[in-house]
Order: C-alpha cells, then structure tokens, then sequence
C-alpha cells in the first residue's frame, strides 16, 4: 500500500496545476498524482489537430516531465472508489493508496443526449480529451467530404473553422438565434459569423438536429423545420457534463446541477477532499448564481487556490465566482468576452450602461498588421463598476480580454479605468490616445453624467 500527503486525481489542466502549486506552497509533503492516460491532451488545443496541427502528438501536455521536475510522483491508473472514513482510495489496477488530502479533477465528458435519434450511428463523433479517440477520429475524417457541427459555442465554431481549412465542406448548425449568442451581444456575433461565412463554413441558426438518418453510418441530417441534407459525419459540440461519478458513488455530495459542490477555498463537504475544475460546482462572480462555465483558465484557477490551501487556509486566497474569460481566433481575428454581456445582464435585472469604440491596434494605422479593434464595454448604471466586456481585434484580443477580466474581479469603475495609467507602443497596442479601453470607458462616462 502507498502513503501520500497529497493525492490527486485527474491529470488534465486542474489537476497538474493543483499538484505543482500544492508542491510548490508545501514542499516538504509528499504528492501523488493519478491520471488515466499517460499522454494528456491540451484542452483548448484540440480543434487545431484537426487543421492547423500536423498531428495529435503536437498537442500533448508533458504532465510527467513537469511532475518528475516538481518531485511529483506521476501514475498512469484509474482511481474505482474514494474510502473517505479511512482516507484511501482504491485503483483499477488493485493498488490501494492512503492519503492525507485529496484533491478531486476528474474534469467532463462530452454530452451525447439520448432524445437525439440516430446519436449512435458510425461517423457520429463527440469531443473529448481523449488522444486516442480523437486520434481514430481524425483518421476517420480524413477520407470523408461532407461534415456536420452541432453547437455553435467556442468549440464548433473553432472546430467548422478548421475542418475548412482542410477541404472539408462544413454546415455549422446552432438552435439559438445567433453562433456564440451566450457569449456576445449580437451585434459583436453578427461580426464573428460574417468572418466565418466568408472562410467558407456554411451556418444555420434558429433551428435544432431533429434527427440524424441513416442504415449503420450516418447518411443525411434533418432539421427541426424539416430541411435536410446529406453528410458524410456529424460532430456534437453541444456542451459538457461534469464527470462526478466517482465523487457521488463515494458518498461526497453532488448538487442538484451535478457539479461537485465546493467552498471558497474548494473544500468538499467531506474534511480534507477538495475538488477543482470542470467537475466542481461553480458561481457567477457578479451575480452569484449557480453556472455550468468549464473553462481551462478558471481550472487552472481553482487549481492554485485548492493547491494554497491544503494545509494552512490563507484567508485572501478564495475562489470568488467564475468571471468567464473565452478567447478565440479565426485567422488573424481575434476575439474574446470576459464577465456579463450586456443581454445576460439585463436578463439577470442589472441595470446597465455600455460604450463600444472602434479604433486600430497600432499606431499610426499604417503599420504592418494593423488590424481594427472594437472593444465594448457593460458597467452597472448605478455604481459604473465594469462587469463585462467583449472584443474583436487582432491576435493581441485575447490580452485585451484578459485585462478586461482583471477589471471585473478587481471592482473596477469607469472612472478607474478613466485614470489608468497605460504602457502603449506603435507595433503592439493602440494608441494612448485612443486606447480603446479607455475610449469605450469615456463613451459610458458620458451617458452616465449626461443622465
């Protein structure tokens, strides 16, 4: 039998940050680290193996090298039932290992709903953080024309984009009224799916996949209107499940949404179990409410606090509710949203000012790849606290968003930003006198002192 300080389970994004911070903040424990597959994928790189990567192994964390670095010790094995009361968990391998604290990053599973007809036809592919699935995936696509993307979020929009990009012919299918609806305000997505028409993906939204036809492989797609069409495969990109089997077969408790439930600091409702990332239960940073958001950087986040925490509570080091930074990138384009927007907020009875600025990302415009950048901002109408913002630009949008989120969890006021001091230069960012941060920031003043 084993004996660790420290186990954790799961060896994706959450996991690996959760035992090279809890290393790092408590050196002299000892940890472990449990993962299923000795090769893990780099979640957010998975679409590019299917276009812009040569092959799967070009996305591929080296999680054993940095634990062997860190003093980790690193096991390819599947943790079957957490022993609470005698703190110990048993392997499918038949290896028992006691441990002092635990740490729960199981992560999530691709949703495959059982209302769709036909999800269980040949060519009907889901997206997990599986190397050897998407592996036989890509292969399978490889000979075949015609391609389907159900679900237009982050992953089927990065997803159509590639599979373009490798002469496949792409429908994108979405059943809200517009792609990426539930993380930009319409007129931001209307830009984005005109970007995306013109690359050559072919999208449909307001309408849902009725069902998916065919003998054993999939052969035609029927819409909701009753349109169909002939494919040769369809790929779900309809959201994720949190995996919390393990945690509720071993009695630690699973809230009604099916996530983990955890504390500020990531605590379990068990003593010494914390639980990190895709499987642990999440709350809006502004509004408190409960939300399903699986991001690697807010993993990674949790991952740290949990690390930080394990035997000492640092009282300033919690978890306060998930901001939702996403950031993308078709071709030079680049996009990203952090916090609320603006109809989520009304939606949620904020009431709201905005302020949108257009502007370029170099200065003077001339520049080699400049490229415009637009920047709209949502802030309280009452209080001028900066709860969200939305971005297209250049490839620098993805920074530009995250200065947005340390915005929102910082509190920060229009009149903050109106006062921040900012470092400019003419080949990286915008000019200082139009930073379009500060610009879209002005936009809000303005409404709010003409009021």
């Amino acid at each position: 039998m084993k004996t660790t300080d420290v186990l954790v389970i799961g060896g994706s994004a959450a996991g690996m940050v959760a035992a090279l911070t809890g290393k790092s903040s408590w050196p002299e424990k000892s940890f472990i680290l449990v993962k299923k597959q000795k090769d893990m994928m780099v979640p957010c790189g998975i679409p590019y193996i299917f276009g812009t990567l040569d092959n799967i192994n070009q996305n591929i964390m080296p999680v054993d090298s940095m634990m062997k670095k860190a003093g980790i010790e690193s096991i390819v094995d599947e943790v079957t039932i957490i022993n609470t009361k005698n703190k110990s968990v048993d392997l499918a391998g038949g290896e028992t290992i006691k441990y002092e604290k635990l740490v729960i990053a199981t992560g999530s599973i691709p949703v495959k709903p059982k209302w769709m007809i036909g999800g269980d036809k040949e060519n009907v592919f889901t997206i997990p953080k599986d190397n050897i699935y998407l592996d036989e995936m890509k292969n399978k696509l490889a000979s075949l024309k015609k391609i389907v993307v159900i679900g237009a979020g982050f992953i089927g929009v990065e997803f159509s984009d590639e599979l373009v990009k490798s002469g496949h012919e792409v429908v994108l299918v979405e059943k809200l009224p517009e792609i990426l609806m539930l993380a930009f305000d319409v007129e931001l997505s209307e830009k984005i799916e005109d970007i995306l028409v013109k690359r050559g993906v072919k999208i449909i939204t307001g309408n849902g996949i009725k069902e998916i036809h065919g003998d054993k492989k999939v052969e035609r797609v029927e819409l909701e209107n009753g349109e169909s069409f002939e494919t040769d495969a369809v790929i779900l990109s309809i959201g994720y499940k949190p995996n919390v089997e393990l945690a509720r077969k071993s009695g630690i408790y699973v809230d009604e949404s099916n996530f983990i439930a955890v504390d500020e600091y990531m605590r379990t409702h068990v003593k010494d179990i914390f639980a990190v990332g895709d499987c642990a239960q999440k709350r809006d940073f502004v509004t408190r409410a409960r939300v399903s958001t699986m991001l690697a950087s807010t993993a990674c986040a949790e991952a740290r606090i949990a690390g930080m925490n394990l035997f000492n509570l640092n009282v300033v080091k919690t978890f306060s509710g998930t901001i939702a930074i996403y950031s993308t990138a078709i071709g030079k384009t680049g996009f990203g949203t952090a916090g609320l927007t603006e109809a989520r907020a009304k939606a949620e009875g904020i009431d709201t000012i905005t302020g949108i600025f257009e502007g370029v990302d170099r200065h003077p415009g001339n520049l080699p790849d400049t490229h415009k950048q637009l920047v709209k901002l949502i802030a309280a109408r009452h209080s001028g606290v900066i709860i969200g913002g939305e971005v297209i630009g250049g490839l620098s949008a993805g920074e530009l968003t995250n200065v947005i989120g340390l915005a929102i969890q910082n509190r920060m006021s229009v009149n903050s930003l109106l006062t921040s001091q900012i470092g400019t230069h003419p080949c990286l960012t915008a000019s200082p006198a139009g930073y379009p941060l500060i610009k879209a920031a002005e936009i809000i003043a303005g409404k709010m002192w003409t009021k």
